[in-house]
């Protein structure tokens, strides 16, 4: 039995994958010859391939075309990117380049809206859904882009009070959200969720605070968004019928009612053994919809999402180099890579993430159990499994090119992990941030490679601790 690494894979997953190929035992991601890129630039780095994002939104766009096709649904679709997920101008752009909408969650989002606009990246029939737990510079904000003619600005309103800062401050005819509140799955800790008005209260909330003042503004949505995610499971179906149920209700007695937002929470890839059938659900989803519709003798409703991680995160890599082996006795080998798990990848400290794990090179050289090891001086900086096993399996150092590192690959990491570890801030150790390079097509459709960002330098985190003035 052969013990390469490039054997154990073959032998585990079905190999080659999309998005991953090997060429003479090293790992292309999309097409892009890593080596290349890691000659090029050095490590650590972060790369961010835009064009992912593009082949995300159209994936679901067209299935969303197929499951309304099958089941005859009336509604529209509305694809929404969660701005939460990654702000950054070049995957905001990028995805406004395909025709979808956009979601916000805090009120300096709102000032990316404004300066989206200024470039002429979005019109004013954009819709903007904004959601939140909304302060007064949240709903301020939310109030100016409706009073200058942000005519599909939604505020979903997460408690009953908010709704009163809107009366006061617009100034013209506005559409609304109620956002309802999830029950959470039976191993959370809490009951319901914090976010949204309990399902109960919103039939007696909108008799009693928005029927009747239709000129001024109309409930035009409900919003659900469950923390596991989109799942076939029946925690998933009971509160997507929940929501649905109570569509049919309102829309009964509030004919301006016109839309489902069933929120986000599409799984991306963090194995190579990730099975999860996206038709089959989308599909499922709208066929729900329309059964309840059906039944209640009601028009169905146009069906948003907001999808943050499915549309960003399979974009980016982060790439690093095995910069030490260290035998800390007989069952546990630890590669050094050259950066930090906390500051790079904190979602694999703070809630356990586990993200896909490949190396770049040495697929030809035999393989063993490994633990990987941050420089920080934290004992958490560590990882030490994967998603489809309890270990980490790599190329041994030792093999045929003994001179050249191990440099490893985690992927599919482009959300979330910037904003939670504080882009260009003070990381633990003062472990720098790595340098960020962009791949992306150029006018003529040509792959090009930039620095976005250097390698986080001395001199800015000393100024941010107040040593240089």
């Amino acid at each position: 039995m052969s013990n390469t690494y490039t054997d154990l894979v073959k032998q585990t997953f079905y190999f080659p994958q999309e998005g991953f190929e090997i060429h003479d035992s090293n790992l292309f991601f999309n097409g892009v010859d890593l080596r290349a890129i890691i000659e090029k630039y050095g490590t650590p780095l972060k790369l961010s391939y835009l064009p992912k994002i593009e082949s995300q939104i159209n994936k679901a766009k067209q299935m969303f075309v197929n499951a309304f096709k099958k089941h005859k649904y009336e509604g529209k679709y509305h694809y929404c990117y969660c701005t939460k997920s990654s702000h950054f101008s070049f995957v905001v752009e990028e995805a406004l380049k395909h025709d979808i909408h956009l979601e916000t969650s805090y009120a300096y989002d709102i000032e990316i809206i404004n300066r989206l606009y200024e470039k002429k990246k979005i019109n004013k029939d954009i819709f903007i859904i904004c959601n939140g737990f909304k302060q007064k510079s949240y709903t301020s904000r939310i109030a100016k882009l409706l009073n200058n003619g942000f005519k599909n600005v939604i505020p979903v309103l997460d408690n009953k009070d908010e709704l009163d800062l809107y009366k006061r401050s617009v100034k013209v005819p506005f559409k609304l959200g109620i956002r309802v509140a999830a029950e959470e799955e039976p191993t959370f800790p809490f009951y319901t969720s914090r976010l949204g008005l309990r399902a109960k209260d919103i039939l007696e909330f909108y008799v009693d605070q928005i029927e009747g003042y239709e000129n001024k503004f109309q409930l035009k949505m409900l919003h659900i968004f469950l923390n596991k995610g989109i799942k076939d499971d029946i925690y998933y179906w009971s509160e997507l019928n929940k929501v649905v149920n109570l569509y049919c209700q309102l829309k009964k007695i509030c004919p301006e009612l016109d839309s489902i937002n069933i929120g986000g929470g599409f799984p991306i890839k963090h194995s190579l053994g990730f099975d999860y059938d996206y038709q089959f659900m989308i599909t499922e989803i709208v066929g729900n919809i329309k059964k309840a519709c059906k039944k209640a003798k009601v028009p169905m409703p146009n069906i948003f999402t907001e999808f943050g991680s499915f549309t960003v995160g399979e974009s980016m890599a982060h790439i690093y180099s095995v910069i030490g082996q260290k035998v800390q006795n007989d069952r546990e080998i630890w590669y050094m890579i050259d950066s930090s798990f906390i500051t790079t990848l904190p979602d694999t400290w703070g809630i356990g993430e586990r993200f896909l794990l490949l190396p770049v090179n040495k697929w030809n050289n035999e393989y063993q159990r490994v633990v990987l090891g941050g420089i920080t001086c934290d004992s958490h900086d560590y990882y030490d499994s994967e998603e489809h096993i309890n270990e980490v399996f790599l190329p041994k150092l030792n093999g045929e090119t003994p001179n050249e590192p191990l440099y490893l690959g985690f992927f599919h990491t482009g959300a979330y992990q910037d904003q939670i570890s504080g882009y260009g801030g003070i990381k633990h150790c003062m472990i720098p941030s790595p340098k960020h390079i962009i791949i992306e097509k150029d006018k003529s459709g040509k792959l090009v490679d930039w620095v976005y960002a250097k390698e986080q330098s001395a001199q800015s985190m000393l100024k941010i601790l107040g040593y240089i003035k």
